[in-house]
């Protein structure tokens, strides 16, 4: 599929290499993949290689964002994680097991919030607890306690076409985080938001996240978002995609994104990442 790429490394906030410390063993990444390449038959075309020969590992309980040009294997990534696809060629695994399909303990979040039209809000952040066969009294529960966490318990009557964009965004996050899954699936969704909505939506999604001991794999174009929200930013070449710098994010924890937003360290991150990836879109 290609030559495994080099020169892939760790660096912190002030760009210097870290020495990454003893990881987990396989069983304990929630999420690897080894050698992992993609290849689609395009009519005409042949094989069209999207990704070339991945090596990436996440512990469990971290916030990885994924950046790169539009069109270079970022939510093929997603969807291999997620069983939707398999790779041409290696390994994607869970815990040390190979993903062989769809998994109920991953929650898989679309710029789009898809929100049933005809359920109520309530109702819609229901629909994976009641495929599940979860009683109605705590399917009620459970997404109630989500829907106020997110400041819109009050609409849980009305319908979706009442609620502005960003309040059906808060809702679809409620409808992903309602079934508990273990690993985060987002692509890009606050993509869709106008600027003020979303970082107002980020910081009550970082809130739910922060402390709740998921892995969360984020898809973004925008480098001050994986920035703000993210434990770890890797940065994908152009197709095929590779990946170019995996750059770890040590500011504390809690952060809010309503007052971190100019962070001059979380700009200066953002800068080194700039560097690396305008080379890719050019």
């Amino acid at each position: 599929m290609g030559a495994r790429a080099t020169g892939v490394v760790m660096h912190t906030t002030d760009g210097s290499e870290a020495t990454p410390p003893a990881g987990p063993s396989p069983q304990e990444y929630s999420v690897s993949l080894e050698g992992v390449s993609v290849a689609f038959d395009v009519p005409g075309k042949g094989n069209l290689l999207a990704v070339d020969n991945i090596d990436l590992h996440v512990p469990a309980g971290q916030f990885v964002a994924l950046v790169g040009p539009s069109g270079c294997g970022k939510t093929t990534v997603l969807n291999m994680l997620a069983g939707l696809m398999r790779p041409s060629a290696g390994v994607v695994s869970r815990y040390g097991k190979p993903v062989d399909g769809p998994s109920r303990d991953i929650g898989y979040m679309l710029a789009r919030s898809a929100l049933t039209p005809w359920r109520t809000i309530r109702a819609n952040v229901e629909l994976g607890l009641e495929i599940r066969g979860v009683a109605a009294r705590e399917r009620k529960s459970r997404a109630m306690a989500l829907l106020e966490r997110l400041k819109i318990d009050h609409f849980a009557d009305a319908y979706p076409s009442q609620l502005s964009h960003g309040m059906q965004q808060r809702v679809a996050i409620a409808r992903t985080l309602a079934i508990d899954p273990d690993l985060w699936l987002m692509d890009e969704p606050f993509g869709a938001l106008d600027a003020q909505t979303r970082v107002r939506v980020q910081s009550e999604f970082l809130a739910l996240w922060e402390g709740s001991g998921k892995t969360v794999l984020f898809v973004t174009h925008d480098l001050s978002e994986a920035v703000l929200l993210a434990d770890r930013v890797i940065v994908m070449t152009h197709r095929p995609a590779e990946i170019k710098l995996d750059m770890m994010v040590d500011v504390e924890r809690p952060r809010n994104p309503q007052e971190q937003l100019f962070d001059p360290r979380l700009e200066e991150i953002e800068r080194t990442l700039w560097e690396e990836l305008r080379h890719e879109i050019q």
